[in-house]
């Protein structure tokens, strides 16, 4: 029996489980995939938003800017790459420049930081490459840009540093009342818990509706990305956007942690909650709308086209709140969910508290996680590293400059990969220019090495995705 069970572990879930695990409690996370954070949380803009764009007085809008201010000592204490480099909401109109007089009226009242209204000049002094057409801006300093999925990772894995029960490829399939608890019955078998937190994601209304009556239904909806050599990442300092629409904040163009640029994303409504297909018309509406703000982009150093599925639901505000007894909606979780992640997982704990969980510190919980990052080191620090590990002397990623110790410490971290995209978002290799095409066959010899398993067993990603589909042996004439 445990104390809390939390069902979905993308960056949510991760967040919710790290708060709860800083009590004494039995904690289980229930993830259907074989990997943590595989839906909206590893593939979106990789953004943390100012929180200006929420309506003032809704959840929406204290989470984004609570979770704003939580996310740069959280990185620093989980060795998460972040950067507080601002964004632009830039207008091409006088019409579009009183959105963002509206925008600078709506983040004044949620309490954002340090805005400016910017003119044409002061815009284009901060960003040489934007189009002419440009009227003014809202300048937003407290934005940043983020790693998401090890943001979502190492959320995770100090939980189950904690004491946290990780259960991969642990599909949900009813839940019901019994003798004063929970039984969550899965593929995996029965899992019993006193309180449940529903953090499902794009399946959170199904999970909802298997404790209480239907009050939300999540409406899926598709983004689709460019992600951008480094040579182009000089086009934008700043996260840019464009005035928000009906269809979301827009098109933007940013650079990333890792030193790329991402271009994106359209917003596409769907019925399949686990399609993240690209579509050549939606790839043609993003670098149509794209250049309106930055005409210069060379999609030719386009080095991947990828795509996530945003949990919006038929309510424009977080459907977060107490469902049923002892029974925690996290749900309808739409941008800006990144952002506020980690206030999401205080209000949680807040939740909980409410419908009667008794909750004593812990003392010894840890609230931070070293991870070496080898390129970002000084040749001193590579050398003592090396020195105590030889095998971050081995660069097995030359793209992303990623070492063969690097690769086998994210093999056996907290949550182990069990695929080479598993290795990919705990190490970062695969990540560069040829997308794992030279490094991908080293990294299936070291997952099997390291885990003991056949290669031909190794995953590229999600369950059913094997590399290696026979062994055939090559005779050679003499």
């Amino acid at each position: 029996m445990y104390d809390v069970a939390i069902i979905g572990c993308g960056v949510i879930g991760a967040a919710t489980a790290f708060e709860l695990s800083k009590y004494k409690l039995s904690i289980a996370v229930l993830e259907k995939e074989n990997d943590i954070g595989m839906g909206a949380s590893r593939a979106n803009s990789a953004i943390i938003h100012a929180g200006y764009d929420p309506k003032p007085g809704t959840l929406m809008a204290r989470l984004n800017v609570e979770g704003n201010a939580m996310a740069e000592q959280l990185c620093k204490d989980l060795s998460v790459p972040f950067s507080r480099i601002g964004s632009l909401v830039m207008a091409f109109s006088d019409e579009e420049m009183a959105t963002v007089r509206d925008l600078f009226d709506r983040g004044t009242k949620n309490g954002v930081p340090g805005m400016k209204i910017l003119n044409a000049q002061e815009v284009r002094e901060m960003e040489p490459m934007v189009s002419d057409q440009v009227v003014g801006a809202l300048y937003a300093p407290s934005a940043g840009i983020i790693c998401p999925w090890e943001y979502t990772l190492a959320l995770a894995e100090v939980a189950v540093v904690n004491g946290a029960e990780m259960k991969l490829n642990t599909q949900v399939e009813g839940i019901e009342k019994k003798d004063g608890h929970y039984v969550i019955h899965t593929n995996k078998g029965d899992v019993e818990a006193k309180y449940i937190v529903n953090a499902a994601g794009v399946q959170s209304d199904k999970i909802h509706e298997m404790v209480a009556e239907k009050t939300f239904t999540i409406l899926p909806n598709r983004g689709e990305y460019y992600l951008m050599d480094k040579c182009e990442v000089e086009r934008a300092n700043h996260v840019l956007f464009q005035c928000p629409n009906k269809d979301g904040k827009g098109v933007l163009v940013s650079p990333t942690t890792g030193g790329n640029l991402i271009v994106g994303p359209n917003a596409e409504a769907v019925e399949d909650a686990e399609r993240v297909n690209n579509t050549a018309a939606g790839m043609a509406f993003v670098r149509a709308k794209a250049a309106k703000s930055v005409p210069s982009i060379n999609y030719r150093n386009s080095i991947r086209n990828f795509s996530g599925i945003r949990a919006n639901s038929d309510h424009d505000e977080f459907q977060i709140g107490i469902a049923a007894e002892n029974f925690v909606d996290l749900a309808g979780i739409k941008s800006p969910g990144l952002s506020s992640a980690p206030a999401i997982g205080l209000e949680a704990v807040k939740l909980l508290k409410e419908c009667g969980l008794e909750a004593e510190k812990n003392e010894k919980a840890v609230t931070t996680r070293e991870r070496i990052h080898f390129r970002t080191l000084s040749d001193a620090q590579k050398q003592e590293v090396i020195k105590k590990n030889p095998l971050y002397g081995r660069v097995i990623c030359r793209c992303e400059t990623i070492t063969e110790g690097e690769i086998v410490d994210a093999i056996h971290s907290p949550i182990p990969p069990c695929s080479v995209d598993g290795v990919k978002r705990r190490a970062g290799s695969g990540l560069g220019r040829c997308q794992g095409g030279f490094c991908g066959p080293r990294v299936v010899d070291i997952l099997a090495r390291e885990l003991k398993v056949n290669p031909m067993e190794i995953l590229q990603d999600g369950e059913g995705s094997k590399i290696l589909l026979s062994e055939t042996k090559q005779e050679v004439n003499a």
